[in-house]
């Protein structure tokens, strides 16, 4: 199989090793030269991916016989839709169907209107007068979100980011004069209090099957402190649960994106892709946070390691809507620890050269995967995002973080990276606070 690859960052090199690995030649447009996905790719192109017609102008060149899309920008601009018209089918939403990240407000419709369980309240807002009126009556603290994509870097918590209603009044004029994801409005949503995990499932238009929970860490400095950023490291455990779940309450979860799927199908624009599940678990159950359309990054890489089934299979069964009602991973643990540019989530030094001893990090069991980096004669350069990720995978996942680590110290120069990703100290934090949660302790 001839396949299209759109996107040059970690989460791209994941997706596209798995699928050469079961056998697919793979073509791979990216903006920047990420020498990992040069080497596993037939070919490159060196194109914005938002070209969305020059990009599906080379696919069908190539004559590749299907695409799948990591970044979800693409994706809102309709790539899916232009594929179909030059007669390549693709992994990935339509347009459409992408609202589902691309609009906060879309999203948060379809879940009240569709009576799904999980849902928050939530108000939005293109003005201050409006908000003004409803910090007045709303003695709760909130959450502030741009309607469109920010990168994961848009949301503002009360009591963590916003400290007053004056914060979130100032935030919410940045909002609408800046145009922060791209429009003046804005969702107000009010505070959960509980623990955050991922969960991704491949989904078919009918049909949703889960990968393995993941927790993330988006703050940028060690103690989940500092500004959020796009994902500074993610850790999986051996069972596929979150450490302060049940398999109860993941399986509640896993039929919350089902009702989302029914609930895009009933609307006659079925979603087609991978499904990210942005939840936050609380003494009541599961509650939807935010969906993504995509992969999530890093989360990518701590599932797609452990997929066993072939990969080009299921892309096509998500397709032409033919998933089985499991897919089959390795019961393993993951620790993804992020390299990124000095001053990364604040102002991240660009242009910097990065030496990575590959063969040292092969050694150590470990897989690397480039992120945003350029190469430029055979050199390395950072660029204003993350630059590689090392991913850990044992059975154990204290083993599977030394494995990491052990990889971090053959990557060297103007870098920075979180060192207590997957250690126990973060783990047992979480666990302790879900139950001090669930006795009524914290709330």
């Amino acid at each position: 199989m001839k396949v299209l690859a759109v996107g040059g960052g970690a989460r791209e090199h994941a997706i596209v090793k798995s699928l050469v690995k079961d056998g697919a030649k793979v073509f791979t447009v990216m903006k920047n030269k990420n020498p990992g996905l040069a080497r596993a790719s037939e070919e490159i192109l060196l194109a914005n991916e938002m070209d969305i017609e020059k990009v599906a102008e080379w696919g069908k060149s190539k004559g590749v016989d299907f695409a799948v899309v990591g970044p979800e920008a693409p994706l809102g601009e309709g790539i899916v839709d232009e594929l179909a018209v030059h007669e390549i089918p693709a992994v990935g939403p339509t347009k459409f169907a992408a609202q589902l990240e691309i609009s906060k407000e879309f999203c948060r419709d379809l879940l009240r209107e569709h009576k799904i369980p999980g849902s928050i309240d939530y108000w939005v807002f293109d003005n201050i007068p409006d908000l003004k009126a409803l910090l007045k009556d709303y003695d709760k603290d909130v959450v502030m979100k741009p309607i469109g994509l920010t990168g994961g870097k848009g949301v503002k918590v009360m009591g963590e980011h916003l400290m007053t209603h004056e914060d979130v009044l100032d935030y919410a004029q940045q909002i609408i004069q800046n145009k922060i994801g791209g429009s003046s409005r804005f969702v107000v949503e009010e505070k959960i209090v509980g623990e955050e995990f991922t969960l991704q499932a491949f989904a078919d238009g009918r049909r949703v099957v889960p990968m393995p929970s993941v927790m993330d860490h988006k703050r940028a400095y060690e103690g989940d402190t500092g500004p959020n950023t796009g994902g500074m490291g993610s850790y999986s455990m051996k069972n596929g649960l979150p450490q302060f779940a049940t398999f109860e309450e993941v399986e509640e979860a896993v039929g919350i994106m089902q009702q989302t799927v029914d609930a895009m199908r009933a609307i006659e624009h079925p979603f087609h892709g991978t499904l990210y599940g942005g939840f936050i678990l609380t003494k009541e159950g599961p509650r939807i946070l935010e969906y993504n359309v995509r992969f999530g990054d890093p989360e990518a890489m701590n599932v797609l390691p452990l997929l066993e089934d072939n990969f080009v299979d299921l892309c096509g069964q998500i397709m032409d809507s033919s998933l089985p009602s499991a897919v089959k991973f390795a019961e393993k643990a993951t620790v993804c620890k992020y390299v990124t540019p000095v001053g990364y989530g604040v102002k991240s030094q660009a242009g910097e050269k990065v030496f990575v001893d590959e063969a040292k990090i092969e050694q150590t069991g470990a897989e690397l995967y480039y992120a945003s980096v350029d190469e430029r004669d055979s050199d390395i350069y950072t660029t204003t995002s993350r630059s590689l990720a090392i991913v850990g995978i044992d059975e154990d996942i204290a083993e599977a973080e030394r494995m990491s680590e052990s990889a971090l110290q053959y990557v060297s120069g103007k870098v920075f990276m979180r060192h207590d990703i997957g250690k126990p100290d973060p783990i047992e934090k979480r666990i302790r606070r879900m139950e001090a949660i669930r006795r009524g302790e914290i709330g």
